[in-house]
């Protein structure tokens, strides 16, 4: 049994890697249908908060049920310790606290919210019952290099996306309307800082793991939101505005610095000759 459920375990990390290049393809062409970028005529919607809240809460609940569970073999193991705890810390903060902090937030479209329930559900599953039922550490791997970067990225990653939610929820003050470009934090330099954050962060989880299961996450994960970003850095706000731009090819990230006609970052942008602010939302 244990076998088979192993089997079952590699073939969904497998799966989600290739599903990571799919997804890269398919969203570059037709781009992210949630958010900003969804269809004139979405259909059935979930409000933020509740899609938020649902759709991440599969990921926490299974690290959870494999901590209370007896026959968690692995979890005896300090190493299968603190990595399902970094993969359960994000998604605490993911289902719990994130979503309380939305700022009317924009509906998802049902087919979003459910695809985004989907890969929860699965992914928890294959992360939580890998690292609590077989994966094999030695006592000493939170003390080798390659856990010890990992562990930093990640680490660097979360405070990096968090703080750059927070500067996205504080664009508007009270009675502010109309569109505003992000300052702050790694938004001087990247378009979209906070998923820049969470790549970083589950590209170190992958690393300090050094599985299969942490890989295909990473890679997901990377498909995902580097082919949002650029979706944010084609507008024509960001396109027409100085800053690095990230851009990626299958495993590799690279960072390409435009500068500016003046060499100064800005908080407005002028357009035919109009000074004129906008907001980045996710």
């Amino acid at each position: 049994m244990d076998l088979d459920e192993l089997f079952l375990l590699d073939s969904l990390a497998y799966i989600e890697g290739v599903l990571a290049f799919v997804f890269f393809v398919l969203l570059t062409l037709v781009g992210s249908p949630y958010g900003r970028y969804s269809w004139q005529h979405p259909g059935v919607q979930v409000p933020a908060r509740p899609a938020w809240f649902l759709q991440e809460l599969p990921s926490m609940v299974w690290p959870l049920y494999e901590c209370v569970r007896p026959a968690a073999a692995r979890l005896s193991s300090l190493p299968n310790r603190v990595l399902l705890a970094m993969f359960l810390i994000h998604y605490v903060q993911r289902t719990l606290v994130f979503p309380v902090l939305i700022r009317g937030g924009k509906p998802t479209p049902l087919i979003s919210f459910i695809g985004a329930v989907l890969f929860c559900t699965l992914n928890g599953y294959l992360q939580s019952r890998y690292l609590s039922q077989f994966a094999e550490y030695a006592d000493d791997w939170v003390a080798q290099p390659c856990f010890l970067t990992g562990f930093a990225l990640w680490l660097i990653g979360m405070v990096v996306n968090i703080h750059s939610d927070h500067i996205l929820r504080n664009l508007r003050k009270p009675g502010d309307t109309g569109y505003k470009i992000p300052r702050g934090g790694l938004f001087e330099y990247v378009t979209a800082a906070n998923y820049l954050g969470e790549i970083v962060e589950w590209c170190g989880f992958a690393l300090a793991s050094w599985s299969p299961a942490g890989g295909a996450f990473a890679l997901f994960t990377i498909s995902t939101l580097l082919t949002r970003a650029r979706q944010h850095h084609q507008l024509p706000v960001h396109r027409d505005r100085d800053r690095l731009r990230l851009l990626s090819h299958p495993g590799v990230l690279l960072l390409f610095t435009s500068v500016a006609s003046d060499g100064k970052p800005n908080g407005s942008l002028s357009l035919s000759g109009r000074t004129s602010r906008h907001t980045f939302e996710n």
